[in-house]
């Protein structure tokens, strides 16, 4: 079980505790944490995050198969959870990573927004 978190910040339950989440909503807060993050920003674990920040410098049409790359990447280490399709689209400034997902049967999706290739 581990603590929820929105807009990078801990959720209090007013009463002076904190939010925990489990199952399928403390997995997908992993994820999102490890598709967000930069990977080998903290040196201490290298191996956290992801280097969708890379897709910036990719060709538009190289975009798609080096997002499932880096996506592939970063939660290889989530044994019970399968990535089944990546999208990569632009929105003006804004690209979005959608991975589609399974876990324990049932289909998933979660997008990642990055601003332009300085913002993340």
């Amino acid at each position: 079980m581990e603590l929820m978190i929105k807009n990078r910040d801990y959720v209090s339950d007013g009463a002076g505790s904190l939010v925990r989440v489990s199952g399928k909503d403390e997995l997908l807060q992993r994820v999102l944490f490890q598709l967000s993050a930069r990977r080998g920003g903290f040196s201490p674990l290298p191996e956290v995050g992801s280097k969708l920040y890379l897709l910036w410098r990719e060709k538009p049409s190289n975009r798609a198969a080096a997002a499932k790359k880096y996506v592939a990447e970063a939660l290889r280490g989530e044994k019970e959870l399968t990535v089944t399709d990546v999208s990569v689209a632009l929105c003006g400034d804004v690209m979005n990573v959608t991975a589609a997902l399974r876990y324990e049967g049932e289909e998933l999706a979660l997008t990642v927004s990055m601003g332009g290739a300085d913002d993340f």
